[in-house]
């Protein structure tokens, strides 16, 4: 029988600010970052910090002007997957709270609540680019296309099914299996979106839109890395749930997930999109998916998907935003807008 979870306690007076276990573990909630149980969580947070942004920070002057001029098919594709990223980004900033409820460690904690923030911002993303680009009444549709496109729906169940195990009967095995489902949330559901959107700005189109999914990108790639150190963890201190039973579970969840993706990648894209090849892009998923599960500490499910098929999408995917603009070659230039223009007194 599995074990359940107990939440953190709010103050344990009678217990070591460092705490004895990553869940169902001792601390008196009490933070301090020179003397925490990993190592590796004052490095995360620092990283998480110096990464902060706003889309405040992003003029959608250029943007405004050119979407109007990107195809029927650029256009639907672009709403339609901001559409996704805004459902999927809403359940995780849920999630990471029910997770930090668990976390029997203050500094995993305050990681989870940075985690959670940043969710936050990015789904504040969403709106901030579509008031820039569409009326009020269409980004209103596109909030709701979630709930009336079958095939994003399917993919959105499949995520939000295993969450929902967890959050009903938080245990041990619950725990780490929807650590899974996160890891596939932030680490491969997103990545066909994320190629249209690079290879907008290959092209030179909606550039400002294109570098605020690099801002979001970079932000899920961290919580992956987070997540899967969990992971990690929780079975190092319950050694007993490294099961076969689990790495099986891991292998085919992240294979079904992945054909989740490329039925949305050919629904969204297929031959609709000039300049992406679709074959490239499934690929693609299936490289991702290789590296979500070797990243868990299990077999690649995709024989062969070693390299990436879309070589050119490294530079986006690794480019420092902090220092210089990739997409146009010079020291960035945006200057902030206010919340009520968004770039249109500049057009």
């Amino acid at each position: 029988m599995t074990k359940t979870l107990t939440s953190r306690l709010i103050m344990d007076a009678t217990a070591p600010n460092r705490s004895t276990k990553i869940i169902n573990g001792q601390s008196s909630n009490v933070l301090n970052w020179d003397d925490v149980a990993f190592s590796w969580a004052y490095p995360k947070y620092k990283k998480m910090l110096s990464n902060f942004w706003s889309p405040f920070e992003i003029n959608m002057a250029q943007d405004t002007k050119q979407f109007p001029n990107l195809s029927e098919n650029e256009q639907e594709a672009f709403l339609k997957i901001i559409g996704l990223l805004a459902l999927l980004d809403s359940i995780q900033t849920d999630y990471a709270g029910k997770v930090a409820d668990y976390l029997t460690d203050s500094s995993l904690n305050a990681l989870m609540i940075m985690l959670a923030q940043q969710e936050v911002i990015h789904n504040h993303s969403y709106s901030y680019v579509l008031s820039s680009l569409v009326s009020r009444s269409k980004q209103e549709e596109v909030f709701e296309y979630w709930r009336t496109e079958p095939t994003l729906r399917k993919r959105n169940d499949f995520i939000t099914n295993g969450y929902a195990a967890f959050a009903e009967d938080p245990n041990v095995e619950s725990f780490l299996k929807s650590i899974v489902y996160d890891v596939i949330l932030e680490g491969l559901f997103f990545y066909s979106g994320f190629a249209f959107f690079y290879h907008l700005a290959r092209n030179q189109k909606m550039v400002a839109s294109s570098t605020m999914i690099n801002y979001i990108n970079r932000d899920e790639q961290i919580h992956v890395d987070l997540f899967v150190k969990i992971f990690k963890e929780v079975l190092v201190e319950y050694p007993e749930y490294n099961t076969a039973e689990l790495k099986s579970f891991v292998e085919e969840t992240i294979v079904h997930a992945a054909e989740l993706e490329i039925e949305w990648a050919r629904h969204i894209l297929g031959d609709k999109i000039t300049g992406i090849d679709i074959e490239d892009v499934e690929s693609y998923i299936k490289f991702y998916a290789n590296v979500r599960s070797n990243q868990l500490g299990f077999d690649r499910p995709f024989e062969g998907y070693r390299t990436n098929p879309l070589k050119w999408i490294k530079a986006y995917e690794e480019v420092d935003l902090g220092k210089s603009d990739f997409f146009e070659q010079k020291s960035r230039q945006y200057t902030k807008v206010n919340v009520v223009d968004n770039g249109f007194d500049e057009l």
